[in-house]
């Protein structure tokens, strides 16, 4: 398996440093619903997680949630509530939109105010070493002192020094200088420590999580490509000088979401969270539109891309549904061992692809692929109810790793009514009563269920 690396800017061969993947996925700020820029990383992360899985490996995952931060105490002074209760509420929502997205939860979810001793001795090592120092209650990293600092947004510091920031009455030595403790201010989140009472910076969070559940040196650290820098830059400088070896071996960037083909922004009048889309379109042509494109790709969503998706997967819907039908209405026999070698053929372009830098869209390709021949080979012709079940097994398989079509149990099943009506429209027809199995077949209908005649029996479908 190949996978991008964003510091080295090149494929390279992946192989864990031990017997389990340790993987850092930056999690939300919980202090609002996620949008859909939150879920590109959250459903690609999500797929390369499953795909490793797939392909025999053990994987860690871990995924925070910073729940003490500015737009937090901001949003709790808008309201009139406490922290704690911003943060509780919005990881409630963040759960309701990952479980709609079929999103598998993290090995841990850590919270950085659960993680504040940890926090407060990584910063107490950065001091004693000399990369950090406090300024007025404030402890800020030294980043002149890392002398690697740059090295994975490709930027030279002197660059990254002439873009800085400089505030008036700066208490930095430098304005590339970040804050690791922020001195406690009125009506704050506060905890003490050595330098006085405060909260933690963003960027240590996430330094400090990752070695206490992966260790010093992590296989992949992934997250957004707005992430690069300063967040992941900062994390890197402030880790290798503490712990003394490198960070991770690996960094995966997902690509930008652009809507309506402008860049996100709620000062366009573009902004969504991933509930309002869901609410009109559902969660998975959600997730099927995060994983189409490759994930370093950038993707434009609009009202027509979003109806794609549907499509595309109502397709992979009815292919399946199909199938089920076919299954059970088929003979036992041997398998017909050409087409089981075709649909294998699907499951070797699958794999090439995704081991080729997780290329979902060429995954996808090859299960539409797939798709076609179950079409051309399956449906409608005399195979052997072992083959079909093949084919069936192939298509799980295939879309499990992507975590798509997962909805097929709340749409296989009837309930008592309609299903006694289909009975007696079966009835009906038999009896040769047509018109009375016309008005069954315009009741369902107006149920929101289609059926379909065919010489196995009968089909229905929800609308």
């Amino acid at each position: 398996m190949k996978l991008f690396n964003t510091m080295t800017m090149q494929k390279e061969e992946f192989k864990p440093i031990a017997d389990e993947v340790r993987i850092y996925a930056c999690g939300p700020t919980v202090y609002n619903f996620i949008h859909i820029g939150n879920a590109r990383p959250l459903c690609v992360f999500d797929v390369l997680r499953r795909y490793m899985e797939y392909r025999g490996m053990k994987v860690k995952f871990v995924q925070n949630f910073t729940d003490i931060d500015d737009k937090l105490i901001n949003k709790a002074k808008e309201e009139g509530i406490t922290v704690p209760e911003v943060a509780e509420r919005y990881i409630k929502e963040f759960w309701t939109d990952v479980k709609g997205l079929n999103i598998r939860e993290a090995t841990v979810h850590p919270r950085a105010t659960e993680n504040i001793e940890e926090i407060k001795k990584f910063i107490a090592t950065l001091i004693e070493k000399g990369y950090a120092y406090e300024a007025n209650g404030d402890v800020y990293f030294r980043t002149t002192k890392f002398n690697e600092y740059g090295k994975l947004s490709h930027q030279p510091i002197e660059d990254l020094q002439s873009g800085a920031r400089i505030e008036v009455a700066d208490i930095k030595e430098n304005p590339l200088d970040f804050a690791l403790w922020k001195g406690a201010k009125p009506g704050e989140p506060m905890w003490d420590t050595p330098w006085g009472k405060g909260r933690p910076g963003w960027h240590i969070e996430c330094s400090a999580m990752a070695r206490r559940y992966l260790g010093d040196t992590i296989d992949i650290h992934c997250g957004g490509q707005d992430l690069i820098f300063p967040h992941h830059e900062n994390e890197i400088a402030q880790s290798e000088c503490a712990n003394g070896v490198p960070f991770a071996r690996f960094w995966m960037h997902n690509g930008y979401i652009n809507v309506d083909n402008r860049k996100m922004s709620k000062s366009l009048g573009n902004f969504f969270t991933v509930r309002e889309v869901a609410e009109k379109y559902g969660y998975e042509p959600i997730r099927y539109l995060m994983i189409a494109s490759h994930y370093r790709s950038p993707i434009n969503y609009s009202v027509e891309v979003i109806e794609q998706c549907k499509a595309a997967l109502e397709r992979l819907y009815n292919c399946r549904d199909n199938l089920d039908f076919a299954i059970n209405n088929a003979q036992d026999g041997d398998l017909n061992k050409n087409l089981c070698k075709i649909f294998d053929s699907r499951r070797d372009e699958f794999i090439k692809a995704m081991d080729d830098d997780l290329n979902t869209a060429d995954g996808i390709a090859a299960i539409f692929e797939l798709v076609r021949d179950i079409n051309a080979n399956i449906i409608g012709h005399d195979v052997s109810k072992q083959t079909m079940e093949y084919a069936a097994k192939v298509f799980d398989e295939l879309t499990g790793v992507l975590g798509i079509v997962y909805n097929r149990s709340s749409n296989n099943s009837l309930d008592d009514e309609i299903e006694k009506l289909i009975e007696q429209r079966t009835q009906a027809r038999k009896d040769k009563n047509w018109a009375e199995a016309d008005r069954i077949r315009d009741q369902l209908k107006d149920m929101g269920i289609v059926l379909e005649d065919t010489p196995q029996g009968i089909k229905w479908k929800k609308i």
